[in-house]
């Protein structure tokens, strides 16, 4: 009988440490039960080496003539290739053109007639107000001009212990951590939920966040919850199996099977002695 309690308090043990281990955002169900405000704004900045897709929108087609260039993609009213469509509906006389450009090591990109316009720093919506305000009102008027800016460039890494680790390509300006590692296959049980790494370059610096996925604040409240381009995420595995078919691993998996087999047998020995009750 003593035997059969300390498999079982082993057991329950076991299962109660798993679930602290494993599960992500403890005590979220509890803590947002009454809806919070989200404090943290996220809109995504221009980084060096982006590539942006700029669609200028107008009524008045001719008028975009002196920004013409080898780059230039003619109009019709939507681009499907890149997701940007005009503003002005289905009106017939509707041109819309799209330029691409590639974000230079400064941050800088050449537009025609403009010239070198520093990206660094601004959001694309900042970018394409900047350059729907230059538009309207530059040597070269053309008064109802609507910009739009997206980057078509956001490219995001998770290695370690997932599923599927590899470089995501996103299309779109809003990625979060939970939704990159769920496009990587999410973690495998083996993989630490206390200390996931993101790595972020930011100009010409460098910085590091740790992530504790069990606690929904610290997940929520992080800067690296938004991923931004470029990013890497880093999943550790845990110290007693850090790679499959090493010692730890095999010594883990044979011990469930063991603890299983226990059971089974605490559980056959359980019946056959109320049998005999």
């Amino acid at each position: 009988m003593f035997f059969v309690l300390a498999v079982a308090t082993l057991i329950s043990t076991s299962a109660c440490m798993s679930d602290k281990t494993i599960v992500y955002l403890q005590g979220a169900d509890t803590l947002y039960a009454v809806p919070k405000q989200i404090t943290q704004a996220f809109e995504l900045e221009i980084q060096p080496d982006d590539e942006l897709a700029i669609s200028v929108d107008t009524k008045t087609p001719e008028l975009l003539r002196p920004y013409n260039n080898k780059t230039l993609i003619g109009g019709g009213t939507t681009n499907t290739s890149t997701g940007l469509s005009n503003s002005y509906g289905s009106q017939s006389n509707l041109q819309s053109h799209v330029v691409y450009f590639l974000v230079d090591k400064k941050g800088n990109i050449e537009f025609p007639v403009f010239g070198t316009i520093s990206t660094k720093g601004k959001t694309c919506r900042q970018l394409a107000e900047e350059l729907q305000e230059r538009f309207r009102n530059g040597e070269e008027k053309v008064s109802d001009a609507i910009v739009n800016v997206k980057v078509m460039s956001f490219k995001v890494t998770v290695l370690g212990d997932v599923k599927n680790p590899g470089t995501q390509t996103f299309q779109g300006e809003r990625l979060t951590l939970l939704e990159a590692i769920g496009r990587a296959g999410d973690l495998n049980a083996s993989a630490r939920r206390d200390n996931v790494l993101v790595v972020r370059e930011i100009a010409d610096n460098r910085i590091t966040y740790q992530i504790d996925l069990r606690d929904p604040e610290q997940v929520f409240n992080s800067p690296a919850y938004y991923m931004q381009q470029n990013d890497i995420v880093y999943v550790r595995p845990n110290k007693s199996v850090r790679v499959k078919g090493s010692t730890g691993y095999l010594l883990l998996t044979i011990g469930a099977t063991i603890v299983s087999m226990l059971v089974s047998i605490t559980s056959l020995v359980i019946a056959l002695i109320n049998v005999k009750k």
